[in-house]
């Protein structure tokens, strides 16, 4: 993004008080409403491409998440049980009751647990290279989780020596996105542990997948098993895609996107 976008973005967005923490919220554009939610380590920025493009045929809310961006992290440990909570309870404050939810990969996670547990706040969903599958694990998955253990063992009852190697081991065996997670570590652990699939035949509305074809972080495979899964739901892929579909084949997206929202009970 451009400096000049950033301070403009910077210069839209106002701070609302949800729940007793401080969020920070974008709104663009007029029509029926719509809520975009990023991934996980984004903000309102990540997903300004989702906005601009639906801002043309609708009023798009963008927010940062607690946790990230300008806004208050949690209080404790979230899981999406909690981020949906909070999602409910921010829709309660902007006076909004049924809308188009856009969850992308983390933001996937909330607003299926939103259109499952709040249904009567979701008019329409659209899950962008959604996580929530819980993939097959490999051999090298339960090598590394088994040496993590070993790391917090070490640091335990180690000491100073011990917590050391923990550190060595941490850093070798960690995902990139919990080695940043800092104070939000509790709270990746918790989300990224959630299987989500049990929920998705509970999904009651129109449901639009879209997919990069590319994808590496939340394979074409679970966007496929989402489709079998969700009742009402389509998938459509960009072949060329990777993990942001939307920034890789952004005339596309925008425009089955735009179609998605402005139809009438049609997935």
């Amino acid at each position: 993004m451009s400096e000049m976008n950033k301070t403009e973005t910077a210069a839209a967005t106002k701070h609302l008080e949800v729940a007793g923490l401080h969020i920070r919220c974008l709104t663009r554009g007029s029509g029926r409403p719509v809520l975009v939610l990023h991934g996980w380590g984004g903000s309102i920025e990540s997903v300004l491409p989702v906005v601009t493009s639906l801002a043309s045929v609708a009023t798009v809310y963008a927010i940062d998440a607690p946790g990230f961006g300008e806004s208050d992290p949690p209080p404790r440990a979230w899981g999406t049980g909690e981020y949906a909570e909070f999602i409910n309870e921010l829709l309660e404050t902007l006076a909004l009751s049924r809308l188009t939810v856009v969850g992308h990969s983390f933001g996937g996670r909330i607003a299926i647990r939103l259109a499952v547990e709040y249904p009567h706040r979701v008019e329409k969903l659209i899950l962008v290279n959604s996580a929530g599958i819980r993939p097959r694990r490999k051999a090298r998955y339960y090598r590394r989780v088994a040496l993590a253990k070993v790391g917090k063992a070490l640091g335990r009852f180690a000491g100073l020596p011990g917590r050391r190697l923990q550190a060595r081991i941490v850093r070798s065996t960690a995902s990139p996105d919990y080695l940043s997670a800092g104070e939000l570590r509790s709270t990746f652990v918790r989300v990224v542990n959630e299987d989500l699939a049990p929920l998705l035949p509970k999904i009651a509305v129109p449901t639009l997948l879209l997919w990069g074809g590319r994808d590496e972080e939340t394979p074409l495979s679970q966007g496929r098993l989402m489709e079998k899964l969700i009742p009402d739901a389509g998938l459509v892929v960009f072949e060329r895609a990777g993990h942001y579909s939307y920034i890789d084949e952004p005339d596309a997206f925008g425009r089955v996107a735009r179609n998605f929202v402005e139809a009438k009970g049609v997935a």
